[in-house]
């Protein structure tokens, strides 16, 4: 079939607010770039072969690793399309800065990189100076950042979005992709850390202990948050969060970078591809599989919800170049 070889067009014209959010973990990214790829290739399915994944989300957010993975995919390709208007940077000049110093500052993990420092510069003159280190130290798991960020933009009346209510919140689409995490007995017990010292919660068995609860437990509260609230609103069928919280081993490193460990978590992601769709529980607060449906089958039904959103917003916009079936 004919590829839709239109730009997004924006929410006002469609009926859902769609969101691709990317967990920070290092090497593990690998592991989510596995799971998009999948995605992308169901929506060339749909679409045609030109379909890409910046066409279908109106907000990509990563931390870390999910920060440069969102940088290969939002990025104009070799024909030079631009994925983002001009005026959305004028909106916020003193954050229009260089794509090398967001990728580095979104990146630039403690303990295994140096903090970044860089300026940007508005028309009047006016300097900001941002003093960076890794974004998954505040929030890895960037989707509340991105469900904020378009929060902000319908508080300003954007005309690019719809004005909606609490209750409306039902009206967002999003993918949330970890980067996998050790399996539950390989987590760090409360007798072992009353023993450590500074150094040793720093640094243990090739490991940072104190990064990695910080990083962990703010990822794991974001999807408790967005899991009580789809599920409040009853559309859980919109939000859908995959995670692999059973690593072992290398592929639980964030920094093994051997040709063997990469194969392996390309393995990891399709694997977890295979696995039935889980959500938090409630009472437990732990991650359980939830119904039959696996993450694969989820995220078909996921590229279909969003390649017709794409048509019903390229039918009612009228620079729109398809229609809905």
């Amino acid at each position: 079939m004919e590829g839709l070889k239109s730009p997004l067009q924006p929410p006002t014209y469609g009926n859902l607010i769609t969101i691709l959010s990317i967990d920070g973990g290092g090497i593990r990214g690998t592991i989510p770039g596995t799971i998009l790829e999948f995605v992308e290739s169901e929506l060339q399915k749909l679409d045609g072969k030109d379909a890409r994944l910046a066409d279908y989300f109106d907000v990509i957010a990563g931390t870390s690793t999910g920060g440069l993975v969102t940088a290969m995919l939002t990025a104009p390709n070799e024909k030079n399309r631009p994925l983002f208007a001009a005026k959305d940077a004028a909106n916020h000049p003193s954050l229009d800065a260089l794509l090398s110093d967001i990728c580095i500052g979104t990146s630039v993990a403690p303990t295994y990189l140096p903090a970044h420092y860089f300026e940007t510069q508005d028309p009047t003159g006016k300097v900001r100076k941002f003093n960076l280190i890794d974004g998954g130290v505040a929030a890895n798991n960037p989707t509340l950042i991105a469900i904020a960020e378009v929060t902000k933009q319908i508080i300003r009346e954007s005309p690019d979005f719809f004005p909606i209510k609490p209750i409306d919140y039902g009206r967002f689409l999003v993918i949330s992709l970890g980067t996998g995490s050790s399996k539950p007995e390989e987590k760090y017990e409360a007798d072992e850390g009353a023993t450590w010292g500074v150094l040793r919660w720093l640094t243990s068995d090739g490991s940072t202990p104190l990064v990695n609860v910080f990083t962990q437990a703010s990822a794991d509260m974001v999807d408790f948050h967005l899991s009580v609230v789809f599920k409040a609103l009853k559309s859980e069928e919109r939000y859908l969060r995959i995670q692999d919280d059973t690593l072992t081993g290398a592929v639980s490193s964030v920094d093994i970078a051997t040709k063997e460990n990469l194969q392996d978590l390309v393995k990891v992601g399709e694997g977890l591809l295979r696995k039935l769709v889980s959500r938090v529980n409630m009472e437990t607060c732990k991650v359980e599989p939830a119904g039959h449906e696996t993450n694969e089958e989820a995220l078909i039904r996921f590229a279909k919800m969003l390649s017709m959103e794409k048509r019903i917003r390229d039918a009612r916009s009228p620079s729109g170049v398809a229609k809905p079936n």
